[in-house]
């Protein structure tokens, strides 16, 4: 299993369709899950921090699991299905701990292990599958570009000699 960290929510354009971006933690594989607007904003929040003033569905369901003397211990994207991933809830270490196990929809399991803050891994032939590889080098001139895009205006490239 392979240790991912999440980089974050991102919009695709142009579908609008939101999309949680998963990092290999020692790699170069990112794996990209598209995901639903209330997930997303779960995960967000989760992010970023945010508390509302009343638990959302994903605080509840962390909330239940912490009051019944239970921790969700890793969340396992498992597989890829017709396009869709599916993961798994390790609670008190897993069914191969003694504990037990509870099949999720992927964009729920990363959004509550991030409230539990939980691992959350996957199996290397899934990474394999569905991954994308990008060298760390593309991702520092991407970003540096990104940055050159947010600095620039179209001022920049007026190319008309004064007169």
């Amino acid at each position: 299993m392979k240790v991912l960290d999440v980089l974050g929510v991102r919009v695709e354009m142009p579908t609008n369709q939101p999309i949680v971006l998963l990092r290999e933690r020692d790699g170069d594989r990112y794996l990209p899950i598209w995901i639903g607007a209330a997930e997303a904003t779960a995960i967000a929040y989760a992010q970023q921090g945010v508390v509302p003033p009343r638990p959302l569905t994903h605080d509840l369901l962390r909330n239940v699991i912490d009051e019944l003397g239970h921790t969700l211990t890793r969340v396992r994207i498992v597989a890829l299905k017709d396009g869709v991933f599916h993961a798994m809830l390790d609670l008190d270490g897993g069914a191969e701990a003694g504990g037990t196990d509870i099949e999720s929809r992927s964009s729920d399991a990363i959004a509550l292990a991030l409230r539990a803050g939980a691992e959350i891994v996957a199996d290397e032939g899934l990474l394999e599958e569905a991954g994308v590889e990008m060298a760390e080098s593309e991702d520092d001139e991407v970003e540096k570009f990104k940055e050159f895009l947010d600095q620039v205006s179209a001022d920049d490239f007026d190319t008309e000699a004064e007169s």
